[in-house]
């Protein structure tokens, strides 16, 4: 595979300036770019596939919504649907798409939208709401945020910087000029200064861009009404991990550290589960002999698992949620929120 992405570099080449001239055209406003009187948060990334997107939109919902009436949008990938839609608290990923669900099922009191143009949605929500948060929006243009959060992989800092599709970068590196403020996720929790300094080096934010580095929180399993159960992994744990994201391998280590028995039911991110899936789950669950074996899974793809037509398959089974948080480094995390704050304060003065 790695060489045929070298074979694909002259055509990253294309991809990569086209990419460019389409940024040199909203920058030189020859394409439209909608600003709004109201404080639009992005929170992006230049990579395709996972760098913590939605740990770092629901850490903003949490310190944001006592005192705004905020709502979070989305173009909902995977959903059935098109167009706008307010979820309702009941919303499935068929309907909204995994990310929203997952967060309408743990904010029922935000209001969670979708919607492929994020400016038509913008224009449905203003109405009813002092602030905007963007998910998975860095690349789309057509809106121009007030404040960009731009995440980088730490796994995958130092990795060559290709675009499509010789590598993973949806834009060429130069994009992250654009952001407010950077963050390296999933980082080890004991990084070094030493470790620190090499990112800082890689990434070379403006004066104006402040750095952050933030590890993933790993939190009490949950079932799949997200109601704690108390449940403990340990050494004598047989864990059936079922995924579909687009990067595991954080996961795997962590219940690595707690078991050596992981049986990894890997499928590609956004992946529709089958009946045909659950029943090849069940079956090698069912012929496990350990006295003590679970069904680990993750908040995302609890929301595809939860569809009706497999639900009834699943609820048979031992399946439980893994959350997932995002830790500071360091005593970094009230300057991160005080400059999240005081933008949004500043359309209220």
């Amino acid at each position: 595979m790695k060489y045929l992405r070298w074979l694909l570099l002259p055509f990253s080449l294309i991809y990569g300036l086209v990419v460019l001239l389409r940024n040199w055209f909203y920058d030189a406003g020859l394409f439209k770019s909608r600003e709004f009187d109201m404080p639009v948060i992005c929170v992006g990334n230049l990579e395709v596939g996972g760098a913590g997107k939605s740990p770092m939109t629901e850490y903003l919902v949490r310190l944001l919504k006592t005192d705004s009436k905020l709502a979070t949008l989305s173009r909902g990938y995977g959903r059935s649907t098109k167009g706008f839609i307010n979820a309702a608290a009941n919303a499935t990923a068929t309907e909204i798409g995994d990310e929203p669900a997952q967060f309408k099922h743990k904010f029922p009191e935000v209001t969670v939208a979708v919607c492929e143009e994020r400016v038509a949605g913008i224009e449905q929500l203003k109405a009813s709401h002092n602030l905007i948060i963007l998910d998975d929006a860095y690349q789309h243009r057509a809106v121009k945020p007030g404040f960009n959060i731009l995440l980088f992989d730490y796994n995958k800092l130092f990795d060559p910087h290709f675009v499509l599709p010789a590598g993973n970068l949806r834009e060429p590196f130069s994009g992250k000029w654009r952001a407010d403020m950077m963050v390296i996720t999933k980082c080890p929790a004991n990084l070094s200064e030493e470790e620190k300094t090499k990112c800082y080096y890689r990434l070379s934010p403006q004066s104006w861009q402040p750095l952050f580095f933030t590890s993933i929180n790993y939190l009490p399993l949950q079932d799949m009404q997200q109601r704690p159960v108390g449940y403990k992994i340990d050494a004598d744990t047989t864990v059936f991990l079922l995924t579909g994201i687009a990067n595991s391998a954080p996961l795997v280590s962590h219940l690595k550290t707690l078991t050596g028995a992981i049986m990894h039911h890997n499928y590609p991110d956004h992946h529709q589960f089958t009946l045909k899936n659950i029943a090849k789950l069940a079956a090698e669950f069912s012929a496990c002999s350990s006295q003590k074996k679970v069904i680990v899974t993750t908040e995302k793809d609890a929301q595809r698992l939860a569809l009706h037509n497999l639900l009834p398959a699943v609820s048979r089974l031992f399946v439980l949620v893994i959350p997932i948080g995002i830790q500071f480094l360091g005593d970094a995390q009230q300057s991160f929120d005080e400059l999240v704050i005081n933008y949004v304060r500043k359309y209220s003065e």
